[in-house]
């Protein structure tokens, strides 16, 4: 709250229609604006008392510290970016996004958010300047795509960088969803319900994502000794998921699908229907990632839940950790040995097979 009452000499409070600033925290509370300062950066070498006179004055006039101000003089902004892409699915990276964001603002930092509007290396890099220039302190990076992260690699970043993806041989720290476990959990469950001739919808190329939940679908294929059909590549949508539905129920030698992601499910559910087939009499549907529509669908998609929630609050739980390494705040066993550490890995957010009714026996195992 900002208060705008008359102003005047000595204990008078701000004058009207200004901000309160630094010295006006100071002269109401009747200390130096470098006393102020102390206090707002938790010097030890400040009495109690003054500290709390000066946090009442604070919380009186409503002062705001001035965030650029405050870094210049610690030489910390208290500021995490997070670089994200445009995609045309946004409930996992929205969801992860607002737990970053609470997590983070429980620690005590806020966030500087930008999305860069290609996987170019131009755009990459006009993205993170932008995030560099307003002094962050670490950067947590939300992207699909490899070359996303190869950009970022030819680029001077010197702060902390955790990436949301299974990024491997980049040197930054990451936290993912296991997404071939995922993959073949997916495809594990339409075998174990006597399915041996599966297409898979897969996501587009060069999407970390799309490509770890096909290997699963693959993998576990191969080792059921099934024939092994090639992978359909798909844009997530549930357009491209009805179109492809279209093509491939002209010929219907397939008895379940396993999607890449729920909105190509929907999709190819919608193509069954447009040619008289059951889901799942005729043909299985399962899914992944779970939405929130996923169990209003009709039928109700089986799919694989990711917890994208504890996906962000993992991100900044392990990008607070670096900065505590980068502050010096290590630990003295790391003191001793005279240098960093390197990192253990974090381990995988685990994924859900949730099964509702999109899923059943092929149709020669039901008589």
């Amino acid at each position: 709250m900002t208060v705008h009452i008359r102003g005047g000499e000595g204990g008078a409070s701000p004058e009207r229609g200004r901000t309160p600033n630094i010295r006006d925290v100071a002269r109401l509370a009747g200390v130096s604006y470098q006393t102020v300062s102390r206090v707002l950066n938790d010097s030890p070498s400040i009495r109690p008392s003054t500290r709390e006179k000066v946090l009442a004055v604070i919380e009186e006039v409503g002062y705001r510290p001035n965030v650029a101000a405050r870094a210049l003089v610690t030489s910390r902004s208290r500021t995490i970016g997070v670089l994200s892409m445009q995609s045309a699915t946004h409930y996992g990276q929205t969801t992860s996004l607002y737990a970053v964001e609470a997590a983070a603002r429980e620690a005590g930092y806020r966030l500087s958010m930008t999305t860069a509007s290609s996987a170019d290396a131009s755009a990459i890099s006009s993205a993170v300047d932008h995030l560099t220039s307003q002094a962050i302190e670490a950067l947590i990076v939300i992207a699909p795509q490899a070359r996303v992260f190869a950009a970022i690699e030819q680029l001077p970043v010197t702060i902390p960088v955790v990436t949301l993806q299974p990024v491997t041989g980049t040197g930054r720290r990451r936290v993912s969803t296991d997404q071939v476990a995922g993959g073949r959990m997916a495809t594990r469950h339409l075998i174990e319900l006597g399915h041996t001739e599966i297409m898979h919808l897969a996501g587009p190329q060069d999407w970390i994502e799309a490509e770890a939940r096909m290997q699963g679908f693959l993998q576990e294929v191969t080792e059921a000794e099934l024939r092994v059909r090639a992978p359909i590549l798909g844009d997530w949508t549930a357009h491209f998921g009805y179109y492809a539905g279209m093509e491939l129920l002209r010929y219907c030698d397939f008895t379940a699908v396993f999607a890449a992601n729920d909105q190509m499910a929907l999709g190819f559910v919608h193509a069954c229907r447009e040619n008289g087939l059951d889901v799942p009499g005729d043909i299985s549907v399962i899914g992944f990632d779970d939405v929130p529509e996923a169990a209003h669908y009709a039928p109700a998609l089986t799919t694989v839940r990711q917890d994208f929630t504890e996906l962000g609050r993992r991100a900044v739980r392990v990008l607070l950790a670096e900065l505590e390494d980068v502050n010096g705040d290590r630990p003295a066993s790391q003191e001793a040995t005279g240098g960093s550490v390197t990192p253990s890995p974090e381990p995988a957010v685990p994924v859900e097979l949730v099964v509702r009714r999109s899923t059943g026996r092929p149709p020669v195992m039901q008589s």
